[in-house]
């Protein structure tokens, strides 16, 4: 089988299940290309070696990508996301027809939204019908991250987004939730699928601690309440720091943040401001450490704002967390709060509810050393049945020849206009 994989994000990137997906599908032996964008996030700047140019051809894994420009931003302006999020959308529509191989089947990562504008035409002039792989709802999710609440423009891109769906051969969600939401907009049930994100269990796996490197990173003698991922708005992290505030009498609990974001700064000024020495910040790690700095930590911390899109979301750091065998606090009701309680793999809470997370991480606090054990093995064994690379991109690959096999049949077509 031959399969365009059609991404905004793409390796080296911290956005890493496109590639993935790419090099384990190739592993199965299908023929697998791509088409991206010159990288620039999470900083909204093109990577050293890269700058802006009509398309760049290059080879990662194996995998041929084309490589297609756009204006790099990733700042809290919504109207420059959207523009970054446009030109891509102008790129590959005006480029990635002459530029993609011959394929049987595309597979679109979403966010953002425009990218199904840009399958929708490739696959128009290519006749290539594609699976949309919905990892973010819109308008929804810019709504709730603060991005836009134009009513016009929320409208056009309500009106882009039910064009997507309807020529989409067949959609991907990372939730039960999701797939209710597309259902009430009108969207078959039978077109979607539920996909929950994986990890890399090569990476993300059980590791001894390692007492020189916690005493080096501040992480040693203390019960470490972790979070790691991106500190943006939706993260709604400023929770974490009251609740720091509220635990400051407990010497022995620290909250310790990895990663970054454009809340980064306003998390650590309030530390600053708030006096407090129970937080460190230890900024953006490799994705190969952080399995030492989770073996290091005594809870994983997952935290959402509050909003009913939040609630039928589960955050991708889920699964890592579940295969490092380390107990879970999700700070967030719905799907991601069901998915820990099913797992048996941690507590949670609801968002936004500093009193709640106080009480919920000195429930784990005051627990023996062999319930938080026994919670973190539970969370590893759901991983492995479940949440694993190899489970999730099998299920990938047998929608993938499903779509591809129902257009050799000649029940499918690359501009689908049949049920939405």
């Amino acid at each position: 089988m031959r399969i365009l994989i059609l991404s905004y994000f793409y390796a080296p990137e911290p956005i890493p299940k496109p590639h993935e997906l790419a090099v384990g599908l190739a592993q199965r032996g299908h023929e697998v290309s791509v088409i991206t964008s010159i990288p620039s996030y999470p900083n909204g700047e093109f990577y050293p070696g890269y700058r802006l140019r009509p398309w760049k051809k290059e080879t990662l894994d194996g995998i041929p990508i084309t490589r297609l420009p756009l204006m790099p931003d990733h700042s809290a302006s919504g109207i420059r996301r959207m523009l970054s999020y446009t030109s891509f959308m102008v790129s590959a529509s005006l480029l990635g027809p002459f530029t993609a191989r011959q394929a049987d089947v595309m597979y679109v990562w979403h966010p953002p939204l425009t990218i199904g504008v840009s399958a929708w035409t490739i696959g128009l002039m290519r006749r290539i019908p594609f699976v949309y792989d919905v990892r973010d709802l819109w308008p929804e999710a810019i709504t709730a991250a603060g991005m836009m609440n134009n009513p016009l423009l929320l409208k056009g891109l309500g009106a882009m987004e039910r064009f997507v769906y309807r020529r989409a051969a067949a959609i991907g969600v990372i939730s039960p939730g999701y797939k209710q939401n597309l259902i009430n907009k009108g969207v078959n049930s039978e077109k979607i699928s539920v996909f929950s994100d994986w990890a890399d269990g090569e990476i993300y796996r059980p590791v001894p601690s390692e007492e020189a490197l916690a005493q080096s990173i501040g992480m040693s003698g203390r019960f470490n309440v972790l979070f790691g991922g991106n500190m943006g708005a939706a993260q709604a992290l400023g929770t974490v720091i009251e609740t720091a505030q509220r635990l400051t009498q407990y010497q022995k609990i620290q909250f310790v943040f990895v990663g970054d974001g454009i809340e980064r700064p306003k998390l650590e000024a309030a530390v600053s401001e708030k006096g407090l020495n129970n937080v460190i910040f230890l900024g953006r790690k490799p994705v190969e450490q952080m399995p030492q700095l989770y073996a290091l930590s005594d809870v994983l911390l997952a935290h959402y704002k509050k909003d009913p899109l939040f609630e039928i979301c589960v955050p991708g750091k889920l699964t890592a967390y579940l295969a490092c065998q380390k107990p879970i606090l999700m700070a967030s009701e719905g799907d991601s709060a069901n998915l820990i309680k099913a797992t048996k793999s941690g507590v949670t809470c609801p968002a936004e509810d500093p009193a709640a997370m106080t009480k919920a991480i000195l429930k784990l606090y005051n627990m023996s050393p062999e319930q938080r054990s026994n919670m973190g093995q539970s969370g590893r064994q759901a991983f492995l049945e479940q949440y694993s690379r190899d489970v999730l991109i099998q299920r990938h690959e047998e929608l993938l020849m499903k779509v591809a096999q129902s257009k050799n049949r000649g029940s499918l077509n690359a501009g689908n206009e049949g049920q939405v």
